[in-house]
């Protein structure tokens, strides 16, 4: 199969399941804005994400091992699998030592055992849907995500509206579903059988361990670019701020969201694919980058009819935060993508240094801006944090693949998003025509990209199909 179309292939059947169990749920949004108060919802918010951040210290970081290594032909896969097991519940029991430190952490406490299974089963259903992915099992991924969007909104239909358990309830409901998706995938994927301990290959272990662990700062640090300035928010400008923050995260989540429906097919065809690398690799990355930008330019222009249509009355607000956020997310596709080129060269460690100094702009900045700012010059720092990370690996990264992407372009694009942030968030006069105007500007210098890659990818098809009407 050619390439770009295995590419597409892919990815139209991870938009099934990623769809499925993340934007779907994530148009729930209304109903949490409507049911959680500002306050409970930025406490809820802070709950899950404080899980989040510790889901790669429990795992040991093992998912990146598990991706990474499931996809290289000549690993054992009961190898991989059991590694990833066993790194996980060893993890989990270090985790139970901490109990009376995370019990300190203010807005966490009062649901430590919740959070707790939260992690666990988080890890686990990651370590059997990511080796499910690596085995090339992509349609039992998708129908796996389907299933879990189906379980997440009973379970939160039934928690908040029928029980109303509030925060409990949310968290409750992700708990549930993920326990479901687990047994579902151990029967039908027969995950069992890939449970060999006895004979296990340590030098595969070593391996998976030695690649991963150096991701697990660099998720820590990918936490702090994302998430550090809810806490500070939340610290300086007290509960509610962060609720509205929060609430302003959920929009510009929609590109990250469409983006990880690619990265997924994508990480499959990163790895396997040996010849023409540095031509493939700048192809996608050209349309890839375009498809994001123009993306986030039509969502700063209708970011306020979003905010409206997705949160109740008393989150609308939020949507001054957006533009920022919108930028900030942008970027992040763009540093994933230059990720990958890490992951196929085993390259860890430099994912974590470039990772490191992101985050150590964004800290810098969170305690000058917010002050000055308030959440707005969170939104901000997060986005430099962003930015600085793309700039790093952009320039580092050229020394194992060297796509020719086009800087100057990639240059007004950003002019454009920053142009438009300015515009909505200072409302200046005829705002809404100045958005039209950019916006168009942006879909003009970014859609011949686009047009370009459909021609490469489906031109293989028509030809065939040009030749079997020929022979008949």
């Amino acid at each position: 199969m050619n390439k770009y179309k295995k590419l597409i292939s892919n990815t139209a059947i991870f938009a099934i399941g990623t769809f499925s169990s993340k934007v779907l749920v994530y148009l729930m949004m209304p109903l949490y804005t409507r049911v959680l108060s500002t306050a409970e919802y930025g406490v809820t918010d802070l709950v899950v994400q404080t899980g989040n951040l510790l889901l790669p210290l429990v795992s040991l970081g093992i998912i990146n091992g598990v991706v990474r290594f499931g996809l290289d032909r000549s690993v054992r896969k009961s190898d991989v699998f059991s590694t990833g097991l066993l790194s996980i519940l060893g993890g989990f029991c270090l985790l139970l030592l901490f109990a009376p430190l995370i019990n300190k952490i203010k807005y966490v406490s009062d649901y430590t055992m919740m959070m707790y299974f939260f992690v666990f089963m988080s890890s686990m259903r990651s370590l059997c849907s990511q080796f499910v992915k690596a085995r090339g099992l992509v349609r039992l991924y998708a129908l796996d995500g389907i299933l879990s969007t189906i379980t997440t909104i009973l379970f939160n239909i039934l928690f908040l509206v029928g029980f109303r358990w509030g925060a409990l309830g949310y968290i409750l409901a992700i708990i549930c579903s993920d326990t479901l998706s687990v047994l579902f995938l151990f029967i039908t994927a027969g995950l069992t059988r890939y449970i060999r301990f006895r004979g296990m290959d340590t030098i595969t272990g070593r391996a998976m361990l030695g690649y991963s662990l150096p991701l697990i700062p660099n998720t820590v640090f990918w936490w702090i670019i994302t998430m550090s300035d809810r806490y500070i928010v939340a610290y300086m400008l007290g509960s509610q701020a962060n609720g509205l923050l929060a609430a302003a995260y959920k929009i510009p989540t929609l590109i990250q969201l469409v983006s990880s429906i690619f990265m997924d097919a994508w990480q499959l065809s990163a790895v396997t694919e040996e010849q023409s690398r540095e031509k493939f690799f700048t192809k996608v990355f050209r349309c890839y980058g375009s498809l994001v930008f123009m993306a986030g330019s039509g969502l700063i222009l209708f970011s306020k009819l979003i905010t409206k249509l997705m949160v109740s009355q008393e989150f609308y607000s939020s949507w001054k935060y957006i533009p920022f956020l919108v930028m900030a997310t942008v970027f992040s596709c763009l540093v994933n993508f230059l990720g990958s080129i890490y992951m196929v060269e085993k390259k860890s460690l430099l994912t974590l240094l470039t990772t490191a100094a992101g985050a150590i702009v964004n800290i810098v900045l969170n305690f000058l801006l917010i002050p000055i700012w308030g959440v707005t010059g969170a939104v901000f720092a997060t986005f430099i944090g962003y930015f600085v990370v793309f700039l790093l690996r952009a320039m580092d990264t050229r020394r194992f693949i060297k796509m020719r992407w086009n800087a100057l372009k990639t240059t007004i694009n950003t002019f454009i998003l920053f142009g438009q942030s300015l515009i909505m968030i200072m409302e200046l006069p005829l705002w809404i025509v100045w958005e039209i105007l950019l916006t168009a500007l942006m879909l003009v210098l970014n859609s011949g990209e686009i047009i370009v890659s459909l021609r490469r990818a489906l031109l293989p098809v028509l030809q065939r199909r040009k030749l079997k009407k020929g022979q008949r």
